[in-house]
């Protein structure tokens, strides 16, 4: 039988912990290896307790989860940090990936997508609330670099990109679409594990670090057509 997925769970609200605690330990394939109250504490327990998936809420009073995501990014990168928020702004959704974080969830997440997005954070993959991919999309493209290149100044388009093939470019406009690796490979009718070989040398030959990362990156140098913001 497999180690179990550590997780941390970081959130201010007592119960709300408390009931996420309840719902992975339903579960053998997760451990709940600490839970902390507030940012500060998160990013203590993170150092110590070197879990493989932190659920970080993001308006946390003292240290807020946008500055615990930049340091556990930073001093535990072996750690997946999902964000874990009630907030659908589309700031809070662009700081926190450009920060590190592994995915963006929503409170009102479905259990089901919960522990598969859990499942793949442990899993290298990255995870966005569907309903907040278009909004992802949106304020990536109204960034400086992406008007310019729609106003027809300097192209956004920065060398590396030319250094990936016609199907490592295809699958990276998949990814900012938010589609999962088995997604992909049914779309493309190829493997999963060819799929998951294209995206790590997608990650490599740009110097990013997440599927988010990648997503962010795809739009911002007009991989992804128009239609789908």
């Amino acid at each position: 039988m497999p180690q179990p997925i550590r997780v941390l769970i970081v959130d201010d609200h007592t119960l709300f912990r408390s009931g996420i605690k309840s719902l992975l330990q339903r579960h053998e394939e997760f451990e709940i290896v600490g839970e902390a109250g507030d940012g500060l504490e998160g990013v203590k327990r993170a150092k110590s307790l070197k879990p493989e998936v932190v659920l970080l809420d993001l308006h946390m009073p003292g240290m807020s989860g946008l500055e615990a995501v930049r340091i556990i990014s930073e001093d535990v990168p072996d750690a997946r940090v999902l964000m874990l928020t009630v907030s659908e702004d589309e700031e809070d959704l662009l700081q926190t990936l450009r920060s590190g974080a592994a995915g963006y969830l929503l409170k009102n997440v479905e259990t089901e997508f919960l522990i598969d997005a859990i499942r793949r954070a442990a899993g290298g993959e990255s995870v966005v609330a569907q309903q907040m991919m278009s909004k992802l999309i949106h304020g990536v493209r109204g960034s400086p670099s992406q008007t310019a290149h729609e106003q027809g100044g300097e192209p956004a388009a920065k060398p590396e990109v030319e250094r990936l093939s016609p199907r490592e470019k295809e699958i990276l406009g998949c990814l900012a679409r938010g589609e999962s690796n088995k997604e992909i490979a049914r779309l493309l009718d190829v493997a999963e594990s060819t799929v998951k070989i294209h995206v790590q040398s997608i990650l490599r030959k740009l110097n990013l670090t997440s599927r988010v990362q990648a997503a962010v990156y795809a739009v911002e140098h007009g991989i992804v057509p128009a239609d789908n913001g």
